[in-house]
C-alpha cells in the first residue's frame, strides 16, 4: 500500500495529466523510471514532445516555498538527462524539438479543490 504522501503525489500528478489532456495533449507514459531519476508525464502537442515534472503541495502546509521552488539545478540537470536518454531509448528526434514543463499543483483539503499552474518551458528550450 502506498504511503499517505505517495497518494498525495499520485492525486496530484492525476490532476496534471487531467489538465494536460484538456489542453490537446496526447499522454504517451506517466512515471517512466531510470536509475537517474523519473519524468512524470510525457505527452506530445503535434510533433513536440513535452516532460512534465508535477510538484504537489497541500494549501495548509507551512511549508513557505511554492511546488515548482523544488525544481532547482540539480534537479534541471537530471530532468534533462532522463529526457535525453528517453528520447535516445526510443529512437525519437521530434522535429518541433522537445521541453520540459513544471505544473505546480496546490491542494486545498478543505475545500476539496486544486489549483494549477504550469509553467511551459520551464528548463529552457531543448532541441
Amino acid at each position: 500500500m502506498a504511503s499517505e504522501s505517495r497518494q498525495f503525489g499520485d492525486a496530484g500528478e492525476e490532476i496534471a495529466a487531467r489538465y494536460l489532456m484538456s489542453l490537446g495533449h496526447k499522454l504517451i507514459e506517466r512515471n517512466y523510471h531510470k536509475k537517474y531519476g523519473e519524468i512524470d508525464i510525457i505527452s506530445t502537442t503535434g510533433k513536440r514532445y513535452i516532460f512534465t515534472e508535477v510538484k504537489t503541495r497541500d494549501k495548509q502546509s507551512p511549508n513557505v516555498f511554492l511546488p515548482e521552488d523544488s525544481v532547482n539545478y540539480a534537479k534541471a540537470r537530471k530532468l534533462r538527462r532522463i529526457c535525453q536518454i528517453y528520447l535516445s531509448e526510443h529512437n525519437l528526434f521530434p522535429e518541433e524539438g522537445w521541453q520540459i514543463d513544471v505544473i505546480a499543483v496546490t491542494i486545498d483539503k478543505i475545500e476539496k479543490s486544486a489549483k494549477i499552474r504550469h509553467i511551459e518551458n520551464a528548463i529552457g528550450d531543448i532541441r
